[in-house]
C-alpha cells in the first residue's frame, strides 16, 4: 500500500475501507473520479474535501494498491436518541422540531458543531422569554455498532423581570403618560398572562416605534430617539431600560394643498383631509388623509392611483405646510371574473353575491363587499380576491375569486346538559349547498327533559334573480311545562310554513312568512290551563302570516367584535283562525370594539302580544318568559313575573322587556385556544308583566320598579364537543318569592 502521490495512475478499481452503515454506493456517488480515470496528486486532495463535505465521516484517507484506489474512511457516529429534560417553559415537541430544523434528530449523523448551534438557539428561544439564567448542558454518550445517545439538561431558571423604564429628555410630556404607549413596563395584577414584563427585543422596537408615532402625531416631527440600553441585574432577575430621547419643537400646519391631476373634482377630496391650519401636525391624520382619497378613487374605478404627502418644513417659524400630491392614473375596467376551487359549488352561487361586475368600473369598495358576501354563505372556509392587471393593457384588470370549499352536507349527533331543560339530545342532517346550487334542506330532531322536536325544511336562498328567498319548514314540538317552567300543562304543537325573503341592502331583508299551526292542549293541575280550557277548548287550528325585518353588520356571527343585529318582527293569527292574537319584538344587539381586544356589548329586547276579535286576551302558552342564562342570569330559567294564584307556577305575560351590558376581556391564553373562549363581566336587567289579568300574582300592569338587575361574570367556550356556558351572578334586586340562582351554566347549546 502506497500514498497516491507515489505516482500517476490509471484507476482500474475502487474500494472503500472503513464503512458500516453507510453503502459504498454512496461514497461513490460523491467521488469526483471513477474507474479508468488517471488520478495525480492534484486529485487526491479534491477526493478528501468532496467525502469530508458530505457530513459523514470523520477522518478521510486516499491511498493505492496498484492500479486499485483505495479509500481509507472514519464515519461519525449516528444520533440513536435525543432526550431533553428539566424544560418547562417550551414544550418538548417545540424544542425537538426546532431541533429538527437545524439538523439534529434521531437517525443523522452526529456533527459536534450542529449541537454547538443548538445549544445557542435554545439559549436565544428561553432568552426571547426572559430567562436569562438558563444553563443548557448536553451530554455524549457512546453507543454500541458506532451510535450516540445525546441528552440535552434545561436548567431554565427565573424569569427575569422588567423592574423598570427610564425616559430621559422628555419635557413637554410627563414619563406617566409616555409609558401609557409602551406595551412593555414593571410587573402589575395582569402580567401573568399579559407577560408585559418579559423583556423582548422585538416588543421594545415596536413600543419605540409607538413611542416616535405618539410624538409624530402631536407635532414634534424632528422627534428623535438618541439612544438605548438595556442592562439586567447581577441576578438576572431585574432588567432596566433607559430611553434617551430629543423632542424638537412642536410644528403647526401652515397651508394644505392639492397638486397634480385629480380624477374627482377637489370639492369632494378636500373633505377627506382632516388637517386643520393652526392645529398641530398628526402624521397619523395625514396617513389617513391619503388612504380616503386612496379609497374614493379606487371606488370611483382609478385602482391605482397614488396619493403622495409632501411635508414643507419652515424651520424658523416652526411651521409644515402638507402637499397631497394626487396622480390618478387612467380608470380601470374590470375584464373578467373568475372563479376558482369551486369544485362542488356552481359558479353562479358565487357570481350572484358579486357587487363588482364585468365591464364596469374597478371599486375596491365593491370588491371588499362582494368578499364579505361570499364568506357569509358559510359554504367556504377561505375567500380570497385577486384583482391583477390584464397583460398588455393598462386599464383593466381580472378578478380573481378563490375559495376552499367546506364539506357540502352535515351529520351531526350530539348531547347537552341544561339547568332549565335538563338532557338535550339532538341530531341532524343538512345540507347547506344541495348539490352545489346554495340550496339549504335540513332534517332534525332535539329532545329534553321538556321539549321534543322534530324538524324538517326547504330554503332556495335565490328563488328569483333578484336574490328573493323562498323557504318551506315543517315541524312537531311537544313540551312538558311542568318540567321547564314547574307549570302543570302540557301541548303537542304541529306547524307548517312557508317563507320570502326579499334584499333591501346588503345587510338588510324583510321577510314575510305564512304559517298553519295545529295545537293540542292539556291541562294539569293548573286552575288558569282548565280554565282556558273551559272557555276555548283544547283543540285549535290557527293561520298566521308573519313580518320582519332585520339588519346585520356584525363582523362574524360568532364572538362578533363591532357592528350590530337589529331585528323587527310580527305575527298575527288572522281572522277564521280558533285563536285570534298578535305578537310581536324588537331586539336590538350592538358591539363596540373599544380596544382590539376589548369589546362592550349592549343588548336590548321589547316584545308584546295581546288577543283580539273574540279572543280577549293573548293566549297563556304564548306567553313570554324571563329569567335563566340567555335572560335575566341569577334567577331559575322562565321564573320572572306573573305566577299563577292557587299553584304559585310561573306562567309569563304579555309584555317583557329584557336587556344587558357587558364588557368582554381578552382571555388568559394564546394561541388558537383564544378564538374560542370569551370571558365577560355583564349588568342584566329584565321582567315580563301580564296586563291587570286578576287570575295572576303580580299582575299589576306594566311597572319599571318589577325590573329585576343582575351582574356578574361569564365565560363561553367553544369546545371540540359542543359550546359551554358558564355564569356567576348577583341579583341586585331579589323580590319575596323570586327564585334566584347563583351559578348557571349550560352545556351542548348554540350561542
Amino acid at each position: 500500500m502506497q500514498p497516491v502521490t507515489a505516482a500517476v495512475f490509471q484507476i482500474a478499481d475502487i474500494r472503500v475501507e472503513g464503512l458500516q452503515r453507510i453503502a459504498p454506493g454512496t461514497v461513490f456517488n460523491y467521488l469526483p473520479v471513477q474507474i479508468g480515470d488517471t488520478v495525480a496528486e492534484d486529485v487526491t486532495g479534491s477526493i478528501i474535501r468532496a467525502l469530508y463535505k458530505t457530513g459523514f465521516f470523520d477522518d478521510v484517507r486516499v491511498e493505492r494498491d496498484g492500479n486499485v484506489l483505495v479509500l481509507w474512511v472514519r464515519e461519525r457516529p449516528a444520533i440513536a436518541e435525543i432526550k431533553i429534560t428539566g424544560n418547562k417553559d417550551i414544550e418538548t415537541e417545540a424544542l425537538n422540531t426546532a431541533l429538527e430544523d437545524i439538523g439534529l434528530k434521531e437517525g443523522r449523523v452526529f456533527n459536534r458543531s450542529v449541537l454547538d448551534r443548538i445549544e445557542q438557539e435554545l439559549e436565544r428561544q428561553y432568552f426571547a422569554r426572559g430567562k436569562y439564567g438558563v444553563i443548557i448542558q448536553s451530554t455524549v454518550s457512546p453507543l454500541e455498532r458506532n451510535r450516540v445517545s445525546i441528552h440535552i439538561e434545561v436548567i431554565e431558571g427565573l424569569t427575569a423581570r422588567i423592574k423598570q423604564i427610564n425616559l430621559i429628555g422628555n419635557k413637554a410630556f410627563k414619563s406617566e403618560e409616555l409609558n401609557q404607549q409602551f406595551k412593555l413596563g414593571s410587573t402589575r395584577w395582569n402580567s401573568f398572562y399579559s407577560k408585559n414584563d418579559q423583556y423582548s427585543k422585538q416588543k421594545l422596537a415596536g413600543d419605540l416605534e409607538a413611542l416616535r408615532s405618539f410624538y409624530l402625531d402631536r407635532g414634534y416631527i424632528k422627534f428623535e430617539i438618541k439612544s438605548t440600553q438595556v442592562s439586567i441585574s447581577a441576578d438576572k432577575k431585574d432588567i432596566y431600560i433607559a430611553i434617551v430621547i430629543d423632542e424638537g419643537q412642536a410644528f403647526t400646519i401652515s397651508d394644505i394643498k392639492l397638486a397634480g391631476e385629480p380624477s374627482v373634482p377637489v370639492e369632494r377630496l378636500f373633505p377627506l383631509i382632516h388637517l386643520k391650519r393652526g392645529d398641530f401636525f398628526s402624521r397619523k391624520v395625514t396617513t389617513e388623509s391619503s388612504e380616503r382619497i386612496s379609497g374614493l378613487l379606487g371606488d370611483e374605478g382609478y385602482a391605482f392611483a397614488n396619493v403622495n404627502t409632501v411635508p414643507e418644513i419652515n424651520e424658523a417659524a416652526h411651521q409644515v405646510a402638507v402637499t397631497f400630491f394626487v396622480d390618478s392614473g387612467k380608470r380601470v375596467y374590470v375584464r373578467r371574473l373568475n372563479m376558482k376551487g369551486n369544485t362542488r359549488t356552481r359558479d353562479e352561487v358565487l357570481r350572484r353575491e358579486m357587487r363588482q361586475l364585468e365591464t364596469a368600473w374597478f371599486s375596491a369598495e365593491l370588491v371588499r363587499k362582494s368578499r364579505e358576501r361570499i364568506q357569509r354563505l358559510g359554504y367556504f372556509e377561505e375567500v380570497n380576491i385577486a384583482t391583477p392587471a390584464v397583460p398588455g393593457s393598462a386599464d383593466q384588470v381580472d378578478v380573481d375569486v378563490t375559495v376552499k370549499e367546506k364539506p357540502a352536507g352535515n351529520l351531526a349527533a350530539g348531547i347537552g346538559f341544561s339547568q332549565s331543560q335538563g338532557i338535550l339530545l339532538n341530531a341532524s342532517i343538512t345540507q347547506n349547498n344541495f348539490l352545489g346550487t346554495g340550496k339549504r334542506v335540513a332534517m332534525a330532531f332535539n329532545t329534553s327533559t321538556s321539549t321534543s322536536l322534530y324538524q324538517i325544511g326547504y330554503t332556495n336562498p335565490y328563488y328569483t334573480v333578484d336574490g328573493i328567498s323562498r323557504g318551506f319548514n315543517a315541524s312537531y314540538t311537544e313540551t312538558d311545562f311542568s318540567k321547564l317552567i314547574g307549570a302543570n300543562y302540557a301541548s303537542n304543537v304541529g306547524t307548517t310554513e312557508m317563507t320570502f325573503g326579499l334584499p333591501i341592502a346588503d345587510n338588510s331583508r324583510a321577510g314575510l312568512g305564512f304559517r298553519y299551526q295545529y295545537t293540542d292542549f292539556t291541562a294539569g293541575d293548573s286552575s288558569l290551563a282548565r280554565q282556558f280550557i273551559t272557555d276555548n277548548g283544547s283543540r285549535f287550528n290557527d293561520y298566521l302570516i308573519s313580518a320582519s325585518y332585520s339588519n346585520d353588520t356584525r363582523d362574524t356571527a360568532i364572538f362578533p367584535t363591532k357592528g350590530g343585529l337589529r331585528t323587527l318582527s310580527t305575527e298575527i293569527a288572522v281572522p277564521g283562525s280558533a285563536l285570534q292574537y298578535y305578537k310581536m319584538n324588537y331586539q336590538e344587539q350592538r358591539y363596540v370594539a373599544l380596544t382590539s381586544r376589548f369589546i362592550v356589548s349592549l343588548t336590548g329586547n321589547i316584545a308584546y302580544g295581546d288577543g283580539y276579535g273574540e279572543s280577549p286576551e293573548l293566549p297563556f302558552f304564548e306567553n313570554y318568559y324571563a329569567g335563566g342564562p340567555r335572560s335575566v342570569r341569577g334567577w331559575v330559567a322562565n321564573s320572572i313575573g306573573p305566577r299563577e294564584i292557587i299553584t304559585d307556577d310561573p306562567v309569563g305575560g304579555n309584555l317583557k322587556m329584557v336587556g344587558s351590558l357587558e364588557f368582554f376581556i381578552p382571555a388568559p391564553v394564546g394561541g388558537e385556544f383564544e378564538k374560542t373562549l370569551r370571558l365577560g363581566t355583564f349588568l342584566d336587567f329584565g321582567s315580563v308583566w301580564a296586563m291587570n289579568d286578576s287570575r295572576l300574582l303580580n299582575a299589576t300592569g306594566f311597572d319599571l320598579a318589577d325590573l329585576r338587575y343582575s351582574t356578574g361574570m361569564s365565560m363561553t367556550w367553544l369546545s371540540p364537543v359542543g359550546a359551554l356556558s358558564i355564569s356567576l351572578a348577583y341579583p341586585l334586586t331579589e323580590k319575596n318569592g323570586d327564585e334566584t340562582q347563583v351559578f348557571q351554566f349550560g352545556f351542548g347549546q348554540a350561542f
